[in-house]
């Protein structure tokens, strides 16, 4: 296939800026990046997410929002759901699924 008409593939964005609805496919946790959570536990985050199943690969999809503010996140890893908090979300990057129901 011409490389000119493949779809562009979606770049990898943090979980937190995902909304109600949407789906992706984890890229990477970001593991040994403390300012990402704003303390010094990021690595110990960073494996928590790994062993509940944040795993690269894996389906993500935000179940639910708490409003005002939109934090924490229910969000469905898997079979499972869990609530992050926006902070411990930035840790995963996720590759969005195109609009329209189309593969991530």
């Amino acid at each position: 296939m011409d490389s000119s008409r493949r779809s562009p593939v979606p770049a990898s964005v943090p979980l937190a800026s995902l909304h109600k609805g949407d789906r992706g496919v984890v890229a990477e946790i970001l593991e040994t990046d403390a300012g990402i959570v704003g303390d010094s536990a990021g690595a110990t985050i960073g494996r928590r997410l790994i062993e509940i199943g944040f795993v690269p690969g894996e389906t993500v999809q935000v179940i639910e929002e708490v409003w005002p503010g939109g934090d924490p996140l229910a969000v469905r890893v898997g079979a499972s759901v869990f609530a992050l908090r926006r902070r411990e979300a930035r840790a995963v990057l996720v590759r969005p699924e195109v609009a329209g129901g189309g593969k991530p």
